[in-house]
């Protein structure tokens, strides 16, 4: 199973960042690592850093893909973006989205953690 989770995922990514290409974001990074937790992309659109979650759902059966990201996956990915950050230069403007792709639709939710 978890094989197949991994491969949902990647294809997710996949889709994902080609959707924000089409929006005329640059892509940083993918699958960005770091101990605090992994960022699945990390982005570049008018002078924002983005880091964006990505949850893929065939359906939205057990909802949308972005009910997923709950305060705990939150907490890991503002924490990975921190490394980042202090890592490539510092403070400058970023948010943090989650592209869902629950089926056929795709659902951008820019500043999807409201800070």
């Amino acid at each position: 199973m978890k094989g197949l989770l991994k491969k949902t995922g990647n294809k997710g990514e996949d889709e994902a960042a080609a959707f924000l290409v089409k929006k005329g974001y640059g892509i940083l990074e993918r699958n960005y690592r770091t101990p605090a937790g992994e960022i699945d992309i990390i982005a570049f659109k008018k002078g924002v850093t983005v880091f964006a979650e990505v949850k893929k759902r065939s359906s939205q059966a057990f909802g949308a893909g972005f009910e997923a990201v709950d305060a705990r996956k939150r907490s890991r990915i503002i924490k990975a973006a921190g490394i980042y950050l202090s890592l490539t230069g510092g403070e400058r403007a970023c948010r943090f989205d989650v592209v869902s792709i629950d089926g056929p639709i795709i659902n951008h939710i820019e500043n999807a953690f409201g800070l």
